[in-house]
């Protein structure tokens, strides 16, 4: 199996539980709310995690990502249905150009820096893994604290929640 099809069939797993995590958010009735000062906005966290499976395109059609560089401006979004539109696209785009990367492409690497100071660089597939995998499921999991917070049903993920019962 090539290495872009185990990284498709992980997306096909672990997207759609992100999906139905960012349908519960009350993006509009509650975009400012947070759980503590030092916490993000439902809303601007929400965003973040929909357009992490962007990161995947930006990873596999450049070498790099330099925040001293100026950066598009972020989109605006007016509804729960432009939030998932948003994840659907970001995602759907990912998933072709995944779908075409060969081995050796995602054994090259890329880097992230600000100017002259690298972060890090790592072959693509570990970036897709750590950067956009593991990014994606702690920011689902973050959000899941905020509906428990707001009282509002968690998903079930990888096992049964407390709101929907066994498996």
């Amino acid at each position: 199996m090539s290495l872009n099809q185990t990284l498709i069939a992980e997306l096909k797993h672990e997207m759609p539980y992100s999906r139905t995590t960012l349908e519960r958010i009350p993006f509009i009735e509650k975009r400012t709310w947070k759980p503590h000062d030092k916490s993000m906005e439902i809303g601007k966290l929400a965003k973040h995690l929909a357009d992490i499976p962007s990161w995947i395109t930006m990873t596999l059609v450049t070498d790099e990502l330099d925040f001293a560089k100026e950066m598009p401006a972020p989109k605006v979004l007016n509804s729960n249905e432009d939030l998932l539109q948003l994840f659907d696209e970001n995602l759907l785009k990912a998933m072709e150009l995944l779908s075409k990367a060969t081995d050796e492409q995602l054994m090259g690497n890329w880097t992230m820096r600000n100017g002259d100071k690298i972060f890090f660089t790592l072959p693509r597939i570990a970036v897709i893994r750590s950067w956009v995998m593991n990014h994606n499921i702690h920011h689902r999991a973050q959000l899941g604290v905020y509906l428990r917070l707001l009282d509002i049903a968690v998903p079930s993920i990888y096992g049964p929640s407390a709101d929907e019962g066994n498996m």
